[in-house]
């Protein structure tokens, strides 16, 4: 099941954010080696983690982390107009109804067959999620190979700008336009799974 928390509660000690905020220091610090803030030694949380944020995350029917992917508006603080806007031909794209995908989390534990369904149901679970919220766009910043995967899914997506090499990382950025028919595309590609937010959760995050 996949359930949406809106704002930073992991000093609430909930279980399931506390799980995510362990595997993302296990995926981009143990794992990739990102120079990012851990607390306590064992989360990987950052100053996006504020708020605003909301929460996309998986889990399995003991609410054990399977995955998870963080949303941030455009209006304020984030990751593509603050660190990496040279990867943008042109102003990063801002606005009320525009999101920036970030800290897509698949555990190394699922193994490769686990953590593509998990991903399909996250991507889902977001297509959902800006549907029901009236959000038109997605941003992301992500390694170049992994961003020809993204464009590739089969909704109207595009790179904001040429590939560079930034602290030692090849990336680059991408914009989804969300519509109606965004679920219809991704499953032409067998990507789409619908249902994937349980109700609660929608409920909760509106």
């Amino acid at each position: 099941m996949i359930q949406i928390f809106e704002g930073a509660q992991w000093a609430n000690g909930l279980p399931i954010l506390d799980g995510m905020y362990r595997d993302r220091k296990k995926i981009f610090v143990d794992l990739l080696g990102w120079d990012v803030p851990v607390v306590g030694g064992r989360y990987e949380i950052d100053s996006y983690d504020g708020d605003k944020a909301v929460y996309l995350i998986a889990t399995d029917d003991g609410c054990i982390h399977q995955g998870s992917m963080r949303l941030l508006s455009t209006e304020g603080a984030h990751l593509l107009a603050d660190r990496f806007a040279s990867l943008c031909e042109c102003d990063a794209p801002r606005g009320e109804q525009v999101r920036e995908i970030t800290r897509l989390c698949l555990p190394q534990r699922l193994g490769a067959p686990g953590r593509l369904r998990v991903r399909n149901r996250l991507i889902s679970a977001m297509v959902d999620h800006a549907l029901g919220s009236g959000i038109t766009m997605l941003t992301g910043v992500v390694t170049a190979a992994f961003r020809e995967e993204v464009l590739a899914m089969g909704w109207r997506a595009a790179p904001l700008g040429p590939a560079r090499r930034i602290d030692g990382a090849f990336l680059g950025a991408f914009r989804i336009e969300i519509c109606a028919g965004t679920p219809a595309l991704l499953a032409s590609n067998g990507i789409y799974v619908p249902g994937a937010i349980t109700p609660d959760a929608a409920a909760r995050a509106a």
